[in-house]
């Protein structure tokens, strides 16, 4: 039902008559059975699209998400849902982060990035800011995100009931020091996956403290997940870029802007073709977030050669041959073998662990790698 105050102008009272006529409209609409995805009616003139929940391409009816909810993310690639982790569990998420700052922890296979400017540490002194890590699922209390039930009713919307954690992260976006490399440039996350489909797969992004434009707010493009995989690389900034920071090297400037600024607890969760980035941190705190990309246990994994992937590809196998002092990495595609987390009846929660060696496009597993080893997954 929705409820207007028109305060005696007419043209409001008519708005609002109408706003109630087209809700009726659409319960009506929204029970027809129609082979067509969408009905366009009319009301007085008025033009109004609604599209049949069980023609909706993004998300499934599983009765969580209203149909408002899914029309939105089906016309905008993102949703966001206020005040979903409680302020208890994002403590103790600061908390894990900090131990292994202090590198009181040592966590197997977690990837540490810095910034490439001189950004200090918040935690040690004379050591580099930490700007993100990468594939913490070996940190128990940091993927205890990843397998919040309140975060996984939502992911299965998108995925269906068999999910896959595929990749984890923690950004720690730090002050700029004046040459902008806090900045994230524009991109879509579909770049660094080797598997597919795409529209099987999410991300939960949540706001580890209150998160706004000044301190760096994710920045997306609203409907650009109806496009295609564009072409990415780093762009040609002139403080530089950090390690794998590659951005869209083609979308329209003038496509419309949409800031995202959160409260602590507040979780996006967006499609791996919107294209999104964020600003520079222009405050003196560290901006805090934490995610984890899933994917349906029914997604597969592509050869990237020959494909607009086949630069990051290119650039993880030289990371992983420097790391691992080895001549020649190989990748391929093999079986998952998995660890499995019990989240109810019908939903399994599989972190990708395959093996210690690199198994990872910037984090996302190309599971039953060989790596120096030659163990597999």
């Amino acid at each position: 039902m929705t409820v207007c105050a028109s305060k005696g102008i007419q043209n409001k009272t008519y708005s609002c008559k109408m706003s109630r006529a087209a809700d009726r409209l659409k319960v009506v609409v929204n029970h027809l059975d129609r082979p067509s995805s969408f009905v366009q009616a009319s009301t007085s003139g008025q033009n109004v699209t609604y599209y049949q929940p069980q023609a909706l391409r993004y998300s499934f009816d599983n009765d969580l998400l209203s149909t408002e909810q899914r029309i939105s993310y089906e016309e905008d690639g993102f949703l966001l849902i206020k005040g979903l982790v409680s302020g208890e569990d994002i403590d103790r998420f600061r908390v894990a982060f900090e131990r292994i700052c202090r590198r009181e922890v040592q966590v197997p296979g977690l990837v540490v990035m810095r910034d490439v400017s001189i950004a200090k540490s918040e935690f040690v002194p004379n050591q580099k800011a930490i700007s993100k890590l990468q594939d913490f699922q070996e940190e128990p209390e940091l993927f205890r995100y990843c397998s919040l039930p309140q975060i996984l009713n939502y992911v299965e919307c998108f995925t269906g009931p068999n999910i896959m954690a595929m990749h984890t992260m923690l950004i720690n976006k730090p002050p700029d020091t004046g040459n902008k490399t806090s900045r994230h440039p524009m991109h879509q996350d579909l770049h660094y996956f080797p598997f597919r489909p795409a529209d099987r797969i999410v991300c939960s992004w949540t706001a580890m403290e209150k998160i706004h434009r000044q301190n760096g707010c994710l920045v997306v493009l609203p409907g650009s997940h109806h496009g295609t995989l564009k072409e990415h690389d780093y762009p040609e900034w002139e403080g530089g870029v950090n390690k794998m920071y590659h951005g869209v090297r083609d979308h329209d400037p003038n496509h419309p802007r949409v800031h995202l600024e959160m409260e602590k607890g507040d979780t996006v969760f967006f499609h791996p073709l919107l294209i999104h980035g964020s600003g520079m941190n222009q405050t003196q705190g560290f901006r805090k977030a934490i995610s984890c990309h899933y994917a349906s246990a029914d997604c597969y994994y592509i050869d990237v050669r020959g494909t607009t992937q086949e630069n990051i590809g290119q650039e993880v196998k030289e990371i992983a041959a420097r790391k691992y002092a080895v001549n020649d990495v190989t990748f391929e595609v093999h079986h998952i073998s998995a660890g499995v987390i019990q989240y109810t009846s019908n939903t399994l929660l599989i972190n990708c662990v395959v093996c210690n060696t690199v198994c990872f496009v910037c984090g996302i597993g190309y599971l039953g790698c060989k790596g120096p080893s030659g163990a597999r997954g």
